[in-house]
């Protein structure tokens, strides 16, 4: 009996996928300069919404969209800025509050240790 081997692609290595029939999306290259006047280029889809900052790729500092060659005014966004929970806690207590609860949590630990010590 003849000895038959498998031959066949190597897995993981090659896509069985063509480009075929597929249709890219239109796309559009926008620019952004840093302070030291480096410029990135970007290719970005053209429906995408454009940031209008990107990090800069030779200094790491922050570059600004440019518009026609000039550079885009940043808009101040709404967002909200994280709180911190000191923040959120003096939302729903205030300071008097806060050090009558901390006087009767020392008051219980010292209690508690005291019963440890004795028991």
């Amino acid at each position: 009996m003849a000895q038959q081997t498998m031959r066949g692609m190597r897995l993981g290595t090659q896509s069985l996928e063509s480009e075929a029939g597929v249709v890219l999306a239109e796309r559009n290259k926008h620019i952004y300069r840093c302070v030291e006047n480096h410029e990135t280029e970007m290719i970005f889809a053209a429906e995408a919404d454009l940031p209008q900052t990107w990090q800069c790729k030779v200094c790491g500092t922050t570059a600004t969209l440019l518009a026609d060659g000039n550079k885009v005014e940043l808009e101040d966004s709404d967002e909200k800025v994280a709180r911190t929970h000191w923040e959120m806690l003096l939302e729903r207590r205030s300071i008097e509050e806060l050090d009558e609860i901390l006087q009767e949590r020392l008051e219980d630990i010292r209690a508690r240790r005291a019963a440890a010590k004795n028991g």
